[in-house]
């Protein structure tokens, strides 16, 4: 998976874990708050990732 990918399902990792959150705390949901800090957590995980990717490709090109 190329860099933007890593970097686009990141974006989308988050996002939809900062809905979870927001409706778990609403709602009083303890799992879905949970959850969806996990999952915002695993979207800057995989934003990281990218990031790295075109690190290492610039370096290449040098």
């Amino acid at each position: 998976m190329g860099s933007t990918a890593d970097k686009a399902k990141g974006m989308a990792n988050e996002a939809i874990g900062n809905v979870k959150q927001g409706v778990g705390k609403a709602t009083g949901n303890d799992r879905l708050r949970v959850e969806g800090a996990v999952q915002e957590l695993k979207g800057e995980g995989q934003q990281a990732k990218g990031e790295i990717k075109d690190a290492v490709k610039k370096a290449g090109n040098l």
